[in-house]
């Protein structure tokens, strides 16, 4: 089947809006783009946050008579007459497909390999997790998340407790059973990501040792690991919860932090935990450090 996509420029205050009309005039999807890659760090659960400047896109069946579309759309308060627009033709394909086919194995450290399900593993006797992302979010081409299974690569994790808060996928949680942790304890408000994550962890043969959550349900404990790889303003505002689960001595990770941002939430658990150099790729960042008290 083939597409057309509708492009229109918009901001936060109208974005949803025009999303509105797309849909009640034929789109089949809609979606809100960032048109000044701008980024976007402080949602809360249930929270739908919208840039300054948003694109929306709308999908429309090649056959649909997009003349007629843009014109209902010129009738409109928010747009008006002569409103700009861009029209994409897709390529008729199998996106899911060409999707899988540029996700290849990943090397993270000195042990670790992230590899598709269905793709062979480039080295047999490394440490090897097999991912399939599913519903969730981390796949780990993102640079949090590379920074994240980098520095578990580098740690012994033999015997460990381990909190994954913000599991997502898994990836973190399952990188640290395939490292050597003893249990892994998932925390995601989101149920299709513990369901995810159950799946992942399956697929690797390590389900018996990871147990999931959603936050209304988390089990009290002190953990020798704690990873939260989410966004600054939750890290911040759950710095309580957060820091309860790493025991004196312990190990915190923590990531989704922009460069200039760092300082901040450096000084939300300096008091705490004594904290390494922050890493950093790209934009990104990663703070870490070992609970004093």
């Amino acid at each position: 089947m083939s597409w057309i996509q509708l492009k229109i420029d918009s901001n936060s205050e109208q974005a949803e809006q025009i999303g509105t009309m797309l849909s009640a005039n034929g789109a089949q999807a809609v979606t809100f783009v960032d048109a000044q890659d701008t980024p976007m760090y402080e949602p809360k659960p249930g929270e739908t946050l919208l840039w300054p400047d948003t694109q929306v896109v709308g999908l429309f069946d090649a056959a649909d008579d997009m003349k007629s579309v843009i014109k209902r759309l010129e009738k409109s308060k928010i747009l008006g007459p002569g409103f700009k627009y861009k029209l994409d033709q897709l390529e008729d394909k199998d996106w899911e497909r060409e999707w899988m086919d540029n996700f290849h194995p990943m090397q993270f450290g000195q042990r670790l390999w992230i590899c598709p399900s269905w793709r062979d593993v480039p080295d047999p006797t490394a440490v090897n997790v097999m991912l399939d992302p599913g519903l969730a979010f981390g796949t780990g081409t993102h640079p949090t998340t590379a920074l994240c299974l980098k520095w578990l690569d580098a740690l012994d994790l033999t015997d460990k407790t381990v909190v994954d808060f913000g599991c997502g996928s898994g990836i973190l949680a399952l990188a640290a059973l395939k490292l050597g942790a003893k249990e892994v304890i998932g925390i995601d408000i989101d149920p299709q990501a513990l369901q995810a994550s159950m799946e992942n962890a399956r697929r690797n043969g390590v389900e018996s040792r990871l147990s999931v959550y959603l936050p209304e349900d988390q089990p009290a404990l002190e953990a020798d690991i704690v990873m939260a790889n989410i966004l600054s303003g939750p890290l911040i505002e759950l710095k309580s919860v957060i820091s309860a689960y790493c025991k004196v001595g312990g190990k915190l990770v923590l990531s989704g932090i922009l460069k200039e941002q760092i300082e901040k939430i450096e000084s939300a658990y300096g008091d705490a935990f004594t904290l390494d150099k922050s890493a950093t790729e790209g934009d990104w960042a990663r703070v870490s450090g070992t609970r004093t008290y």
